[in-house]
């Protein structure tokens, strides 16, 4: 997957799931967001957007995800422009290293990337995850092993960890 982030015109699409809608958002050459129905307005800061239910990227996102939803993909295949700090593409990138089933505390990522004391920025930068669900956001939890922290909502972290069981 290709992290690239410049400023580009972006095109949407919203997709039926089991969780309700998502948006998919992406520019000519990537995806750069699948945005939760509920989810807090300015969790993600994009440019303007405008619907392309054609969007090449975007139906193979769709794709992908109805597969993952069905039980039959466990990786994605996507490239994905993920606009953020340095920090924070940082931290997504070491999200997609998380096995499908399986999932890792902050304290972990934080000790992944190199940074023990940034357990809280790691939250943080998880929490601005623009591609939920292909940057696997959901499978970090707490220190104890506790559902903390989601766009989607704690309910649709749980019903995706199961799914991944």
């Amino acid at each position: 997957m290709n992290m690239r982030s410049d400023a580009k015109s972006l095109f949407y699409t919203q997709m039926q799931t089991p969780f309700g809608q998502l948006k998919l958002i992406a520019h000519r050459d990537a995806l750069v967001a699948v945005l939760w129905e509920h989810e807090l307005e300015n969790r993600v800061k994009l440019a303007d957007v405008a619907r392309d239910n054609q969007h090449r990227i975007l139906i193979e996102t769709q794709r992908q995800l109805a597969e993952y939803f069905a039980g039959r993909r466990q990786q994605f295949n996507l490239s994905l422009d993920l606009f953020g700090t340095d920090f924070q593409r940082q931290v997504w990138q070491a999200l997609l290293t998380i096995p499908f089933g399986e999932t890792r505390s902050y304290k972990h990522i934080a000790e992944q990337i190199g940074n023990v004391k940034a357990v809280r920025a790691v939250g943080a930068a998880n929490g601005r995850n623009p591609v939920s669900i292909i940057v696997p956001c959901h499978r970090v939890v707490g220190a104890n092993g506790k559902l903390v922290g989601f766009a989607g909502g704690i309910q649709n972290k749980q019903i995706l960890l199961k799914l991944e069981k």
